[in-house]
């Protein structure tokens, strides 16, 4: 054979070992849509998902690639646009953490595997068919929000055992979620709920102030959804400034100044997220992958608030706290 021939024989072996090179170390690629944030390195929920996939020995930028995407103000147009976005890219698991994602998630993708972590019931919302057995290629985590309607009456009834009206605080951007939700348990408690909506545009906060005021409520809840999100500095605000006890649906909201909470730790859902997404890149279908609900819930207290509007949490009350802001 001359020499050419062994040239040609040497590039030829070497652009196979190259090819298969370049296989083997293909590193998978996942979407991560969240609501607002504007970087991948805000928010303790991105970071607790973040820190589980190290756990996991997934190292961003080595072995793994992560796209993050932010949807301001839980806005349904763009998480459709940032979804489609990411399936154009060919991500190889997508993680979704709003309703609007998870919906736009559903409609542009039936192949690439969706973990979602969702605060209501996806069979109810017609996501997947059962928590046990999704069957479709969304699996994830349900932090089941709005089956904990009763326990946070009961807790807040505890806290003030006069309370007789209670506000629902919820935003007309959401009409699956509202004030409604919280009524059969009302009912069994003996207490009556009032409707406080915060319109979806532009919100006049010295009307919906006065709307608090001529409730007549001796306490508030605040619906954690992603447009009250946007809004939460200004709703916390003109809770405390009427005084009264407010109920928030997570923890997060406690610690910028909510009184209490009642609800999963919703660090653990993301974790729980990560541990999907590890399951499906080592080759299990969604479709057979349980979704996973909460087995702990929390009561957060943030004293510091308490003292601002006046009011001593009773001892029993307290004595439940999982945790107390001081």
């Amino acid at each position: 054979m001359s020499g050419s021939h062994w040239l040609l024989v040497v590039l030829v072996v070497a652009g196979v070992h190259v090819a298969e090179a370049q296989q083997a170390v293909k590193v998978p690629r996942i979407g991560y849509v969240s609501r607002s944030g504007g970087s991948q390195n805000v928010g303790p929920y991105v970071e607790a998902f973040r820190q589980a996939l190290r756990d996991l020995g997934y190292e961003e930028g080595k072995n793994l690639a992560v796209e993050y995407r932010y949807v301001e103000g839980g806005a349904r147009g763009t998480a459709a646009q940032l979804v489609a976005e990411l399936v154009r890219l060919k991500v190889d698991v997508l993680v979704v953490t709003n309703r609007p994602s998870i919906e736009a998630a559903r409609q542009a993708t039936k192949t690439i595997p969706v973990v979602m972590v969702l605060p209501d019931n996806p069979v109810e919302l017609g996501l997947v068919g059962s928590l046990a057995r999704p069957g479709s290629n969304i699996t994830g985590i349900t932090s089941l929000g709005r089956e904990l309607s009763g326990k946070r009456l009961e807790i807040l009834k505890d806290t003030v055992p006069a309370l007789s009206r209670v506000g629902i605080i919820w935003s007309m951007a959401n009409n699956r979620v509202s004030y409604r939700d919280y009524e059969p348990a009302a009912r069994t408690l003996k207490l009556t709920v009032r409707s406080l909506a915060v319109p979806v545009q532009n919100p006049n906060w010295t009307t919906f102030s006065q709307d608090i005021t001529d409730a007549h409520v001796g306490a508030l809840i605040t619906v954690s959804t992603s447009p009250l999100l946007t809004h939460r500095g200004r709703i916390l605000e003109l809770i405390i400034k009427n005084r009264l006890p407010g109920m928030c649906e997570g923890s997060d909201w406690v610690e910028v100044g909510g009184l209490m909470s009642y609800a999963s730790n919703p660090a653990d859902e993301y974790k729980r997220a990560a541990l999907y997404v590890d399951r499906i890149l080592k080759g299990a279908k969604p479709a057979d992958l349980p979704i996973e609900q909460p087995t702990k819930f929390e009561l957060v207290i943030n004293l510091k608030t308490a003292k601002q509007i006046g009011l001593t949490i009773p001892p029993n009350v307290l004595a439940r706290a999982d945790r107390v802001i001081k």
